[in-house]
């Protein structure tokens, strides 16, 4: 399933009108022909993160009437986030997307997500108006690379589990599937990080060569039928409150590219943006339902759990903001921006959605 966007629409045909107005003066010199590579962290069975790609491919296609076009690599073979990061940096293509991870420095994890960080509202308040765009783009910049959202995937949840975690002993040796600054933090409770692909992951529960294993959410996790062998789908996935996902592109290729195009390939990730946090909220539901009805047996994480885990995701990140200036400088300004949107949401949003939760029978 690929993302819908418009066709022709206000976005392709208001993009042209400005371009073309800005080009008046030099109507015998065309927008030129460019072509571009992406590479997709994400294989085709994830429909929605797979098809922001295409769409953002097609967006631009038909923003420039052809002239400017990205070949979204291979037949939806994904390659690994860090490998797609290294691939972009290098100049081996043009462009990827995914998400943020630790191959490069510590400090780019955070872009994505951090446990007990910003849910995904808040992610797009300081990306957009907080000052993260300036922050990330600095440490972004030393690595070759420009990074323009392209996609949440909200909220994750916490993952499939054989047997019920109810207090923080239970995850002594616990081999789970995890990945990012959450395996840097759940190990610090005993868990023991695995990690196995996406595709792997039914069979090596199946195997009990893992005991447990996070993916996304009820969407995409529905794929998988882990139901059938971890029934017991813990939530929230705290290390990822908001997992925010990016067109990376090489800064090399940005800078040459004409001011119009640029102006295109950001509308277009803005878009895309805005479409994948939609599809998940419209989708998630349902999925949860059917997963229910399928044999999930959804328990929250208990409280000692959360405390436990927040306290040591606390000192991991003084053990690494002591180690990394860049990590300091960002994660301070995060755990700022952070307690400030907490303090709104408190106000208005958790209010209102907690009486509405608790009226739905009644509404």
């Amino acid at each position: 399933m690929t993302p819908s966007f418009p066709r022709r629409g206000v976005l392709g045909a208001g993009l042209a009108g400005a371009a073309a107005t800005l080009a008046a003066p030099a109507v015998a010199q065309p927008a030129p022909e460019i072509r571009w590579r992406l590479s997709s962290g994400y294989p085709k069975g994830l429909d929605i993160l797979f098809g922001a790609a295409e769409a953002l491919t097609r967006i631009v296609s038909e923003a420039t009437d052809s002239r400017f076009q990205i070949q979204l690599q291979g037949p939806g073979e994904p390659i690994g986030p860090d490998a797609l990061i290294e691939s972009v940096a290098s100049g081996a293509v043009e462009m990827g997307y995914g998400p943020a991870t630790l191959s490069k420095d510590p400090v780019f994890a955070l872009a994505t997500a951090l446990p007990f960080g910003l849910n995904a509202r808040g992610q797009n308040a300081w990306w957009l108006q907080g000052g993260a765009a300036d922050l990330f783009g600095e440490v972004f910049a030393k690595q070759g690379l420009v990074a323009l959202p392209a996609g949440n995937t909200g909220a994750q949840m916490g993952g499939w589990f054989r047997r019920e975690i109810k207090a923080v002993a239970d995850l002594q040796g616990l081999k789970l599937r995890v990945g990012g600054l959450g395996a840097g933090v759940l190990s610090r409770l005993g868990v023991v990080p695995q990690a196995t692909p996406g595709p792997e992951i039914y069979g090596a529960l199946e195997a009990r060569t893992i005991d447990a294993a996070e993916w996304i959410g009820p969407y995409d996790d529905e794929k998988l039928g882990l139901q059938k062998v971890a029934p017991i789908y813990h939530y929230p996935g705290f290390w990822e409150g908001g997992s925010l996902l990016f067109a990376w592109i090489n800064a090399e290729r940005w800078k040459a590219l004409p001011k119009a195009y640029r102006a295109i390939l950001q509308a277009a990730a803005a878009q895309i943006h805005a479409d994948v946090q939609a599809r998940y909220d419209a989708r998630n539901p349902t999925a949860l339902r059917r997963l229910v009805a399928g044999g999930a047996q959804l328990r929250p994480f208990p409280q000692d759990v959360m405390e436990a885990a927040l306290k040591n995701a606390n000192e991991f990140y003084v053990e690494t903001a002591a180690k990394n200036a860049d990590f300091k400088r960002i994660h301070d300004a995060l755990k700022t921006f952070r307690n400030e949107e907490y303090l709104w949401f408190q106000v208005a949003e958790y209010t209102y959605d907690n009486f509405m939760i608790r009226a739905r029978a009644r509404s």
